[in-house]
C-alpha cells in the first residue's frame, strides 16, 4: 500500500529491501563509489531515494513488508534547502568527488529521455531476495498501475537489470530507448 507516514522500522525495511535488490545493479554501482565503504554508500543512496520519494512522489510498501517501490511524480519535483542538503551529502558521501562529473553526465543523458508531459517515474522497485520469483514484484507493479490510472499519468522507468527486461515487457511496458554509452546496457520503458 502507498504510505504517507512510515515508522522507523518501515523506513529501515525499505532500505534493506532496496539494498538487497540493487547491490549488484549496474546503474546503482555506476553512481555508488566502489570502495571498502560501498555498502554504507549504498544505504545512503537508498536513504536519499526514500527522502526524494516521500517529498516528491510516493512510497509503496506491501502489507507483508517484503516489497517496496519509490516513485517520483514529475509534477512535484522541486528544489528546496533540504533537497540541496541531501544532494550535497550524496555527492560527498556516496558518489565521491572524482565520480561526480561522470554521474552528472549520465543524469543529463537520462533526462533527455524523460517524457515531456507529466509522468510517474518508477525509480525503484524491490523484493527481498528470499521472496523474489513469487509474483510479489508483479503485484507491486499492479498497484503502481492503479495509481498511474488514478492520477492519469503514464509510468516511465529505466533499468540496467537485463533479467528484468522481459518482466516489464510482459507487463505491457514498451521499450522507448536503449542506451549503451554508459558502459552497460540500459533500457527505458514506458506505459500509458
Amino acid at each position: 500500500m502507498f504510505r504517507t507516514r512510515l515508522s522507523p522500522f518501515q523506513r529501515e525495511q525499505i532500505i534493506k529491501i532496496l539494498c538487497e535488490s540493487f547491490e549488484d545493479n549496474k546503474s546503482v554501482n555506476f553512481v555508488v563509489k566502489q570502495d571498502h565503504k560501498k555498502d554504507k554508500r549504498l544505504k545512503l543512496l537508498m536513504r536519499y531515494s526514500l527522502f526524494m520519494g516521500e517529498h516528491f512522489g510516493h512510497i509503496y510498501l506491501n502489507k507483508e513488508e517484503n516489497a517496496c517501490a519509490i516513485l517520483l511524480d514529475s509534477r512535484l519535483k522541486s528544489t528546496n534547502l533540504q533537497s540541496i542538503g541531501w544532494d550535497i551529502r550524496l555527492v560527498l558521501s556516496c558518489i565521491g568527488i572524482t565520480n561526480v562529473f561522470k554521474v552528472l553526465k549520465r543524469e543529463g543523458e537520462l533526462k533527455k529521455l524523460h517524457p515531456t508531459q507529466p509522468y510517474i517515474h518508477l525509480w525503484y522497485i524491490g523484493v527481498l531476495k528470499e521472496n523474489q520469483g513469487k509474483g510479489i514484484g508483479s503485484n507491486v507493479l499492479k498497484e503502481i498501475e492503479v495509481l498511474s490510472k488514478q492520477e492519469s499519468l503514464p509510468i516511465y522507468l529505466e533499468t540496467s537489470t537485463e533479467r528484468n527486461f522481459p518482466f516489464y515487457e510482459k507487463n505491457g511496458f514498451e521499450t522507448k530507448n536503449t542506451l549503451n554509452s554508459l558502459g552497460y546496457l540500459l533500457k527505458v520503458f514506458y506505459k500509458k
